[in-house]
């Protein structure tokens, strides 16, 4: 499953507000950059996760509510990736959407 056009205009159209934003398709979702930068990633399933690294942030987006990307490899095996997904009240709300957003590229760009 993939990520359908309306679905890629809907998640850009929420970090509208975020400058020098790009995309690119990638896990049959959407991978977003700021400058470069990747800090956010539509996953197919519908998920719309923020890139948190060990630190500061993670622990932000654990206390908000956010889940960590986590996946079965083909061993069997559990990953986590660094990506947590996006409270639900942010969803609705694309100023505090794209605060955090911001937030999490200032920690990417200064860790």
């Amino acid at each position: 499953m993939s990520l359908s056009a309306g679905d890629i205009a809907h998640v850009t159209d929420l970090f509208s507000e975020i400058p020098d934003l790009t995309t690119r398709r990638m896990f049959g979702g959407l991978g977003l950059y700021c400058g470069g930068t990747i800090f956010a990633l539509a996953l197919s399933d519908g998920r719309l996760m923020l890139k948190a690294p060990e630190g500061p942030f993670a622990e932000r987006m654990a206390a908000l509510g956010g889940q960590p990307w986590t996946y079965t490899r083909k061993t069997g095996a559990q990953s986590v990736m660094p990506y947590w997904t996006v409270p639900d009240e942010c969803l609705d709300d694309p100023q505090a959407l794209a605060a955090l957003a911001r937030e999490a590229i200032a920690h990417l760009r200064d860790p």
